[in-house]
């Protein structure tokens, strides 16, 4: 366990918006090493997706940072509040998955997190166990420990009851549940987004109650997607997949903007932050390229979890379509619809932009093998929506820059 306090305390104030408190975390830090006792470090991560992407990793990363320090790491599965579904942010109720989803995804999750975790670190618990095991009389004086006032204190259940949108009972029972974890696990500390704080100091409160120690709260940003302005998400288009191809994840991160960049070595970089800052002032004296900086970005993410030689060649394909000339620097862009999520009818955007005079056109050479995206040939008329910053080609000479 790391002995240094200031230290220690350097690695988790890292990329991090708030702690709640500073001076609790630095005493628990203390008596965990006069007590030689590591410290109880979880993050709860309901199964609603099957995938993770790049947002989700920010949480893991200083799940990884605590690690490092010599602490314990619970990565909490909420397999039972998935069921409910977490009402954070939403505007209606979210409708729940079946057992059959939340275990599915689960499974997908465990595969994952160990790409940024040490496996024989970490402890991967399930909401499940305890949760099925309370009996009704326990939920009710769980309940109990918590006012409806406090509740809608919340800000978007506060804004569901002014606007007279219905609020299910079971969504008040989430937050309880998460908190109940937390006394559950006995968690010294709790790791959570900015847009978990309620449920988090939640958790806090119901410890008390059950006679805990209240965890200390850290809350992690929100994770900017590809666009540098939205949160990360699939159902925006400005997502990085860890498990989607080395070649398109290389050419996703090379697209984000110099700004974005540092944020993104800051959250999701093992680099130091003397390291990141040195290349900062490298990029801001001119004695480094942008371009070089983010290519060494992409390399370290591709290859943690895709492996060295898979980073390899994404970079010499990159190098190859965009470095070597083969793509000019001066193609025309075009704009995708905003009201698109899922889904984009590609012989209607090469139409559209101009690079073919009919969508007949389009068909034949989608058919023939004639149109890529970011180097790799599509051969379906519908696809994903492409993340910003993605190039299209038709045939040999004509390009096109999704925005």
């Amino acid at each position: 366990m790391e002995k240094d306090i200031e230290k220690s305390l350097e690695l988790i104030n890292r990329g991090a918006v708030e702690i709640i408190s500073p001076d609790e975390l630095k005493k628990k830090l203390e008596r965990a090493i006069s007590e030689d006792r590591p410290l109880r470090v979880k993050a709860g991560f309901d199964p609603t997706a099957p995938d993770l992407h790049l947002g989700h990793t920010v949480l893991i990363q200083k799940m990884r940072h605590f690690q490092e320090l010599g602490h314990q790491v619970i990565f909490l599965i909420g397999d039972f509040t998935g069921l409910i579904g977490d009402p954070t942010g939403k505007s209606e109720t979210r409708p729940p998955l079946t057992p059959e989803q939340v275990q599915d995804n689960a499974a997908t999750y465990k595969e994952q997190i160990f790409k940024i975790l040490d496996p024989g670190k970490t402890k991967i618990a399930f909401n499940s166990k305890w949760m099925k095991e309370m009996a009704s009389i326990d939920m009710i004086r769980l309940c109990a420990k918590y006012t409806v006032a406090r509740m809608l204190e919340r800000e978007d259940f506060k804004q569901r009851f002014q606007q007279q949108r219905p609020i299910a009972i079971h969504e008040f029972i989430y937050p309880l549940i998460q908190g109940y974890d937390s006394v559950a696990l006995k968690a010294d500390v709790e790791l959570g987004g900015t847009d978990q704080k309620f449920n988090l100091l939640v958790g806090r409160h119901i410890q008390k109650e059950y006679g805990q120690e209240p965890q200390v709260v850290i809350t992690m940003p929100l994770l900017e997607g590809l666009d540098g302005i939205n949160k990360m998400s699939k159902s925006l288009g400005n997502y990085v997949g860890i498990t989607e191809k080395p070649s398109s994840m290389f050419g996703k991160l090379m697209s984000i903007s110099d700004e974005l960049m540092f944020r993104y070595y800051e959250l999701l970089s093992a680099k130091s932050m003397d390291e990141i800052r040195q290349m900062k002032e490298g990029v801001e004296q001119g004695r480094l390229h942008p371009k070089d900086i983010k290519s060494q970005l992409a390399f370290e993410l591709v290859a943690r979890y895709h492996g060295e030689e898979a980073a390899k060649k994404a970079k010499t394909q990159f190098e190859a379509q965009f470095s070597r000339g083969e793509v000019p620097e001066d193609i025309p862009e075009y704009s995708l619809p905003t009201d698109i999520e899922d889904k984009i009818y590609l012989p209607r955007v090469l139409k559209e932009a101009g690079l073919v005079k009919s969508m007949s056109e389009a068909r034949r050479l989608i058919k023939q093998g004639a149109v890529s995206l970011q180097g790799e040939k599509i051969r379906q008329e519908e696809i994903g929506r492409p993340s910003p910053g993605s190039v299209l080609k038709v045939g040999k000479r004509r390009f096109l820059r999704l925005i």
